[in-house]
């Protein structure tokens, strides 16, 4: 019996605040999630780094789960 390909969960996240008036470190985090404009959404696969970069920024980001 052959195994099934896991599909990867996959997270929206979208820049809901600006980053202006945070740390250095807040903004770095930001940009490295791919966000420049406020209200712009990414794709990124759900892994345990990704999570604590979203941990570290919760207060700026809307999180939503992709179907998978």
């Amino acid at each position: 019996m052959a195994k099934k390909a896991v599909t990867p969960k996959m997270l929206r996240i979208t820049l809901v605040k600006s980053a202006i008036g945070y740390s250095v470190q807040h903004k770095a985090t930001v940009r490295a999630l791919g966000l420049r404009r406020l209200n712009q959404s990414v794709v990124h696969e759900d892994t345990p780094v990704l999570r604590g970069m979203l941990r570290k920024v919760n207060h700026l980001v809307l999180i939503e789960e992709q179907g998978a």
